[in-house]
């Protein structure tokens, strides 16, 4: 028996001793993954993802950077990546037979993707849109994620305090969130979720004269629901308070259809239409009423060099059962970056109301810049 035992120890060892080195060679021959560009710089590091003509490289001595598909010579990836090609829009748990996973290699304008079953497939530069590391793609396929996550925006402060003889106070605020699902663009959207608040507070005061106060805030909330790529249901609610208008509450509650004009990179446009119930409650009671009417709204998203961006939205609200109460929202931001997620935004916000309370004016206008942070 221990002459057994010791067989099998000596076994096991050198098989041991010829498994650890294979491994090893293995894992050395895989090694950092290789950017060559056409200028002979030779980059070591790891892909990240290709999208729309842009290489995601974390260099090693660099760090992350961004090329063109033009400046790259020759790119090798060890890690299992899905290549996309354009036009191909993929369904929440579509088939994903037909989509090229396996290492990559990219010569000139040529990659070619390395299954670990099966042969080579090449596939023209000019025809990927994406390449996506495999387990990302089968992850945004198959799983949908938790509502808490997921979601971008933005919000905002902006003060100012005064005291001399006059005393003064003005503080605004303004949080913009937004959810789509899924969030690649190579994926045939599903749904989107939307809430913005943004509010404006001020008040001047001096001695023997009456205090001249400023209050007013909007927010809204939204779900869409897609039918298509571009085509989707809503349901939204807003409510909206001015202190400058007689205005206590006015609530819009609807239901309707969209159309996403233009969605890119840097770029989007959607045109919405819906039927509201309305009720507005002003500071003099007898005015409040119950409408019955539509939301006719756009929403436009622009993004320039240098990270500027550009935010536009314009809403009407005819009544249909009383003609004279319509309502209209336009606003725009434009935000320059600071550090990291910081930007500088300067903001115009226009509010009309058609039938506001006896002295008050139909327009309420506002310009604001504020600090804004960038959620991500």
């Amino acid at each position: 028996m221990r002459v057994m035992k010791l067989v099998i120890s000596v076994l096991a060892v050198g098989a041991l001793s010829l498994v650890l080195p294979l491994g090893l060679a293995g894992q050395a021959a895989a090694g950092p993954d290789l950017l060559v560009l056409t200028s002979g710089e030779r980059l070591t590091g790891h892909l990240q993802d290709v999208s729309n003509g842009k290489v995601d490289f974390a260099s090693d001595g660099l760090g992350k950077i961004s090329v063109d598909w033009s400046k790259v010579q020759e790119l090798h990836a060890a890690e299992l990546f899905a290549v996309i090609r354009k036009g191909v829009k993929l369904s929440k748990n579509a088939s994903v037979t037909n989509i090229p996973q396996g290492t990559i290699a990219a010569t000139g304008q040529t990659i070619t993707v390395m299954p670990q079953a099966g042969a080579p497939q090449t596939i023209p530069v000019a025809d990927a849109s994406h390449a996506v590391p495999q387990r990302d793609f089968l992850n945004a396929v198959q799983h949908n994620p938790n509502f808490l996550t997921g979601w971008t925006g933005t919000a905002s402060l902006g003060a100012a305090l005064v005291q001399a003889t006059q005393s003064s106070t003005s503080i605004s605020t303004s949080v913009s969130l937004a959810r789509a699902i899924p969030s690649e663009t190579w994926l045939e959207p599903r749904n989107r979720t939307t809430a913005d608040f943004n509010s404006a507070y001020g008040r001047i005061s001096q001695p023997a004269t009456p205090v001249v106060k400023t209050s007013i805030f909007h927010a809204d909330a939204e779900r869409d629901e897609y039918f298509s790529g571009n085509i989707f249901a809503l349901g939204n609610a807003a409510f909206d308070h001015s202190f400058s208008q007689g205005l206590d509450l006015q609530q819009i509650y609807g239901l309707g259809a969209g159309w996403t004009v233009v969605k890119t990179a840097n770029r989007s446009l959607d045109l919405q239409g819906s039927l509201t119930y309305e009720r507005q409650s002003f500071f003099v009671a007898r005015l409040d009423d119950n409408l019955i009417g539509s939301v006719f709204s756009e929403d436009f998203n622009q993004k320039f060099a240098g990270g500027i961006t550009l935010t536009q939205k314009l809403a009407a609200n005819p009544a249909w059962n009383r003609t004279n109460a319509y309502s209209a929202n336009a606003s725009v931001v434009v935000a320059l970056p600071l550090y990291k997620q910081f930007s500088l935004s300067a903001s115009a916000a226009d509010s009309f109301l058609n039938n506001p309370p006896p002295g008050f004016k139909k327009n309420s206008v506002q310009f604001t810049t504020a600090l804004t942070y960038t959620i991500k």
